[in-house]
Protein backbone atom coordinates (compact mmCIF):
# COMPACT_ATOMS: atom_id res chain seq x y z
CA UNK A 1 0.00 0.00 0.00
CA UNK A 2 1.02 3.41 -0.95
CA UNK A 3 1.83 4.76 2.61
CA UNK A 4 1.19 8.25 1.60
CA UNK A 5 -1.90 8.09 0.08
CA UNK A 6 -2.88 6.07 3.28
CA UNK A 7 -1.27 9.06 5.69
CA UNK A 8 -2.78 11.45 3.77
CA UNK A 9 -6.85 9.95 4.27
CA UNK A 10 -6.44 9.10 7.83
CA UNK A 11 -5.52 12.72 8.44
CA UNK A 12 -8.01 13.81 6.62
CA UNK A 13 -10.89 11.79 8.35
CA UNK A 14 -9.01 12.30 12.09
CA UNK A 15 -8.92 16.08 11.52
CA UNK A 16 -12.33 16.53 9.71
CA UNK A 17 -15.85 16.09 10.77
CA UNK A 18 -18.41 14.91 7.66
CA UNK A 19 -19.54 18.92 7.86
CA UNK A 20 -16.08 19.58 6.71
CA UNK A 21 -15.53 17.75 4.01
CA UNK A 22 -16.83 18.24 0.31
CA UNK A 23 -18.27 14.76 -0.54
CA UNK A 24 -20.71 14.38 2.47
CA UNK A 25 -24.18 13.70 1.60
CA UNK A 26 -27.22 13.97 3.66
CA UNK A 27 -28.81 11.20 1.69
CA UNK A 28 -27.46 9.82 -1.58
CA UNK A 29 -29.98 10.18 -3.72
CA UNK A 30 -29.03 8.99 -7.40
CA UNK A 31 -27.03 5.73 -5.65
CA UNK A 32 -29.81 4.56 -3.99
CA UNK A 33 -32.12 4.95 -7.35
CA UNK A 34 -29.80 3.36 -9.47
CA UNK A 35 -29.47 0.25 -6.95
CA UNK A 36 -33.03 -0.14 -6.11
CA UNK A 37 -33.60 0.58 -9.77
CA UNK A 38 -31.56 -2.75 -10.55
CA UNK A 39 -34.44 -4.65 -8.50
CA UNK A 40 -32.13 -7.38 -7.49
CA UNK A 41 -32.86 -9.89 -4.22
CA UNK A 42 -32.14 -7.79 -1.06
CA UNK A 43 -29.69 -10.68 -0.20
CA UNK A 44 -27.33 -9.28 -3.62
CA UNK A 45 -23.56 -8.82 -2.65
CA UNK A 46 -22.97 -4.94 -2.86
CA UNK A 47 -19.34 -3.60 -2.63
CA UNK A 48 -19.21 0.04 -1.88
CA UNK A 49 -15.15 1.12 -3.47
CA UNK A 50 -14.16 3.95 -1.16
CA UNK A 51 -17.31 4.08 1.01
CA UNK A 52 -15.09 5.74 3.85
CA UNK A 53 -17.39 7.08 6.43
CA UNK A 54 -20.62 7.79 3.80
CA UNK A 55 -24.12 7.23 4.67
CA UNK A 56 -25.08 4.60 1.85
CA UNK A 57 -24.65 1.66 3.86
CA UNK A 58 -26.92 3.02 6.28
CA UNK A 59 -29.53 3.75 3.79
CA UNK A 60 -28.72 0.26 2.24
CA UNK A 61 -29.64 -1.52 5.74
CA UNK A 62 -32.79 0.85 6.26
CA UNK A 63 -33.97 -0.58 2.69
CA UNK A 64 -33.06 -4.26 3.67
CA UNK A 65 -29.97 -4.92 2.31
CA UNK A 66 -28.52 -7.63 4.21
CA UNK A 67 -24.81 -8.44 2.13
CA UNK A 68 -23.09 -5.16 2.11
CA UNK A 69 -19.02 -4.70 2.10
CA UNK A 70 -17.60 -1.49 2.59
CA UNK A 71 -13.80 -0.89 1.43
CA UNK A 72 -11.66 1.98 1.93
CA UNK A 73 -7.96 2.97 2.35
CA UNK A 74 -8.40 4.35 5.79
CA UNK A 75 -8.78 2.26 8.87
CA UNK A 76 -10.22 5.46 10.69
CA UNK A 77 -13.09 6.62 7.97
CA UNK A 78 -14.28 3.28 8.38
CA UNK A 79 -14.63 3.06 12.30
CA UNK A 80 -16.49 6.49 12.01
CA UNK A 81 -18.65 4.59 9.95
CA UNK A 82 -18.95 1.70 12.14
CA UNK A 83 -19.53 4.12 15.03
CA UNK A 84 -22.65 5.20 13.27
CA UNK A 85 -24.45 2.09 12.88
CA UNK A 86 -23.41 0.84 16.22
CA UNK A 87 -24.74 -2.90 16.37
CA UNK A 88 -25.86 -3.01 13.33
CA UNK A 89 -22.14 -2.40 11.96
CA UNK A 90 -21.68 -6.55 12.48
CA UNK A 91 -24.10 -6.66 9.34
CA UNK A 92 -21.28 -4.84 7.45
CA UNK A 93 -17.97 -6.53 5.83
CA UNK A 94 -15.44 -3.65 6.02
CA UNK A 95 -11.93 -3.87 4.64
CA UNK A 96 -9.37 -1.71 4.90
CA UNK A 97 -7.59 -1.60 1.47
CA UNK A 98 -5.97 0.67 -1.09
CA UNK A 99 -8.13 -0.08 -4.11
CA UNK A 100 -5.36 -1.09 -6.28
CA UNK A 101 -4.08 -3.69 -4.31
CA UNK A 102 -7.41 -4.86 -3.03
CA UNK A 103 -7.70 -8.85 -4.08
CA UNK A 104 -11.61 -9.77 -3.85
CA UNK A 105 -12.26 -13.02 -2.07
CA UNK A 106 -16.08 -12.89 -3.81
CA UNK A 107 -17.36 -11.30 -6.84
CA UNK A 108 -20.58 -8.83 -6.04
CA UNK A 109 -23.80 -7.93 -7.69
CA UNK A 110 -23.82 -4.83 -7.39
CA UNK A 111 -20.15 -2.55 -7.89
CA UNK A 112 -20.74 0.63 -6.55
CA UNK A 113 -17.90 3.98 -6.94
CA UNK A 114 -18.80 7.11 -5.61
CA UNK A 115 -15.64 9.79 -6.08
CA UNK A 116 -12.80 6.90 -5.43
CA UNK A 117 -12.62 6.18 -9.21
CA UNK A 118 -11.60 9.89 -10.44
CA UNK A 119 -8.67 9.84 -7.91
CA UNK A 120 -6.72 7.39 -10.06
CA UNK A 121 -4.13 9.01 -12.64
CA UNK A 122 -1.94 6.49 -13.89
CA UNK A 123 -2.94 3.96 -16.88
CA UNK A 124 -1.64 0.95 -14.81
CA UNK A 125 -3.83 1.85 -11.89
CA UNK A 126 -7.00 2.21 -14.26
CA UNK A 127 -6.29 -0.78 -16.08
CA UNK A 128 -5.91 -2.84 -13.07
CA UNK A 129 -9.08 -1.50 -11.63
CA UNK A 130 -11.12 -2.09 -14.78
CA UNK A 131 -9.83 -5.45 -15.08
CA UNK A 132 -10.84 -6.05 -10.90
CA UNK A 133 -14.67 -5.12 -11.84
CA UNK A 134 -14.40 -6.56 -14.58
CA UNK A 135 -13.55 -10.33 -12.82
CA UNK A 136 -15.40 -9.37 -9.33
CA UNK A 137 -18.36 -7.83 -11.02
CA UNK A 138 -21.83 -10.20 -11.74
CA UNK A 139 -24.33 -8.12 -12.58
CA UNK A 140 -24.11 -4.13 -12.25
CA UNK A 141 -21.77 -1.45 -12.42
CA UNK A 142 -21.74 2.08 -10.71
CA UNK A 143 -19.60 4.49 -11.45
CA UNK A 144 -20.10 8.04 -10.19
CA UNK A 145 -16.90 11.06 -11.11
CA UNK A 146 -16.61 14.82 -11.10
CA UNK A 147 -17.79 15.86 -14.84
CA UNK A 148 -15.99 18.17 -17.05
CA UNK A 149 -17.57 20.91 -15.74
CA UNK A 150 -16.58 19.47 -11.52
CA UNK A 151 -13.47 20.32 -9.80
CA UNK A 152 -10.02 19.77 -10.94
CA UNK A 153 -9.24 18.62 -7.44
CA UNK A 154 -10.57 17.34 -4.02
CA UNK A 155 -8.71 17.21 -0.91
CA UNK A 156 -5.80 18.88 -2.03
CA UNK A 157 -5.53 16.26 -4.74
CA UNK A 158 -5.75 16.28 -8.54
CA UNK A 159 -9.07 14.02 -10.13
CA UNK A 160 -9.63 12.85 -13.81
CA UNK A 161 -12.83 14.43 -14.83
CA UNK A 162 -15.00 11.90 -16.87
CA UNK A 163 -17.91 12.64 -19.29
CA UNK A 164 -20.24 9.62 -20.54
CA UNK A 165 -18.22 8.77 -23.60
CA UNK A 166 -15.37 8.91 -21.47
CA UNK A 167 -16.44 6.39 -19.11
CA UNK A 168 -18.18 4.02 -21.50
CA UNK A 169 -14.53 4.21 -23.20
CA UNK A 170 -12.79 3.05 -20.37
CA UNK A 171 -15.50 -0.15 -19.24
CA UNK A 172 -16.18 -0.60 -23.10
CA UNK A 173 -14.76 -3.99 -22.07
CA UNK A 174 -16.90 -6.33 -20.23
CA UNK A 175 -20.17 -3.77 -19.68
CA UNK A 176 -22.49 -1.95 -21.47
CA UNK A 177 -23.40 1.25 -20.32
CA UNK A 178 -27.47 1.72 -19.19
CA UNK A 179 -27.71 5.20 -18.12
CA UNK A 180 -25.44 8.21 -17.02
CA UNK A 181 -27.31 11.13 -15.30
CA UNK A 182 -25.15 14.34 -14.17
CA UNK A 183 -25.81 15.08 -10.47
CA UNK A 184 -25.45 18.88 -8.74
CA UNK A 185 -23.54 18.05 -5.61
CA UNK A 186 -24.25 20.85 -3.05
CA UNK A 187 -21.71 20.34 -0.21
CA UNK A 188 -21.77 20.76 3.21
CA UNK A 189 -19.65 24.61 2.75
CA UNK A 190 -22.45 25.21 0.24
CA UNK A 191 -20.50 25.03 -3.00
CA UNK A 192 -21.46 22.76 -5.66
CA UNK A 193 -19.71 20.14 -7.40
CA UNK A 194 -21.28 18.36 -10.63
CA UNK A 195 -21.00 14.50 -10.83
CA UNK A 196 -21.56 11.94 -13.24
CA UNK A 197 -23.14 9.17 -12.50
CA UNK A 198 -23.23 5.93 -15.24
CA UNK A 199 -24.74 2.28 -14.75
CA UNK A 200 -23.49 -0.20 -16.89
CA UNK A 201 -24.76 -4.17 -17.25
CA UNK A 202 -21.85 -6.88 -17.38
CA UNK A 203 -21.63 -7.88 -21.10
CA UNK A 204 -21.20 -11.36 -19.91
CA UNK A 205 -21.34 -12.55 -23.94
CA UNK A 206 -18.65 -10.14 -24.75
CA UNK A 207 -16.24 -11.62 -22.24
CA UNK A 208 -16.83 -14.99 -23.27
CA UNK A 209 -16.31 -13.93 -26.98
CA UNK A 210 -13.06 -12.77 -25.32
CA UNK A 211 -12.32 -15.87 -23.85
CA UNK A 212 -13.02 -17.61 -27.57
CA UNK A 213 -10.75 -15.53 -29.04
CA UNK A 214 -8.00 -15.44 -26.84
CA UNK A 215 -8.47 -19.49 -26.93
CA UNK A 216 -8.00 -19.36 -30.21
CA UNK A 217 -4.90 -17.53 -30.55
CA UNK A 218 -3.27 -19.40 -28.20
CA UNK A 219 -4.05 -22.84 -30.48
CA UNK A 220 -2.86 -20.66 -33.24
CA UNK A 221 0.83 -19.93 -31.88
CA UNK A 222 0.65 -23.93 -30.54
CA UNK A 223 -0.19 -24.99 -34.32
CA UNK A 224 2.63 -21.98 -35.99
CA UNK A 225 5.49 -23.40 -33.50
CA UNK A 226 4.33 -27.06 -34.17
CA UNK A 227 5.24 -26.44 -38.11
CA UNK A 228 7.93 -23.56 -37.58
CA UNK A 229 5.37 -20.76 -38.63
CA UNK A 230 6.07 -18.96 -35.51
CA UNK A 231 4.61 -15.37 -36.10
CA UNK A 232 6.63 -12.51 -35.35
CA UNK A 233 6.31 -10.23 -32.20
CA UNK A 234 4.50 -7.54 -34.55
CA UNK A 235 1.64 -9.83 -35.45
CA UNK A 236 -1.94 -8.60 -34.79
CA UNK A 237 -4.78 -10.67 -33.45
CA UNK A 238 -6.31 -9.75 -36.85
CA UNK A 239 -4.03 -11.10 -39.04
CA UNK A 240 -3.60 -14.27 -36.80
CA UNK A 241 -7.26 -14.17 -37.63
CA UNK A 242 -7.02 -14.33 -41.11
CA UNK A 243 -4.57 -16.78 -41.46
CA UNK A 244 -7.25 -19.47 -39.37
CA UNK A 245 -9.63 -18.57 -42.36
CA UNK A 246 -7.17 -18.95 -44.49
CA UNK A 247 -6.22 -22.40 -43.52
CA UNK A 248 -9.78 -23.54 -43.31
CA UNK A 249 -9.47 -23.99 -39.40
CA UNK A 250 -12.84 -24.43 -37.77
CA UNK A 251 -13.81 -21.73 -34.97
CA UNK A 252 -14.97 -22.58 -31.71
Amino acid sequence: MDNRKKLHWEKVYLEKSPDQVSWTQNYPVVSMEMIKGFALDKSAPIIDIGGGDSLLVDFLLQEGYTNITVVDISARALQKAKGKLGDLAGQVHWIVADVVEFEPQRTYAIWHDRATFHFLNLAGDIERYVAMAQQFTDDYLIMATFSPTGPEKCSALPVFRYDEKGLQEVFKNGFTQIASKKHEHLTPMHSRQDFLFSSFVKDKNQLDRNKKTNKLLSMLSCFFSKVSMIPTATTSKTSLTKTLTHLSFKTL
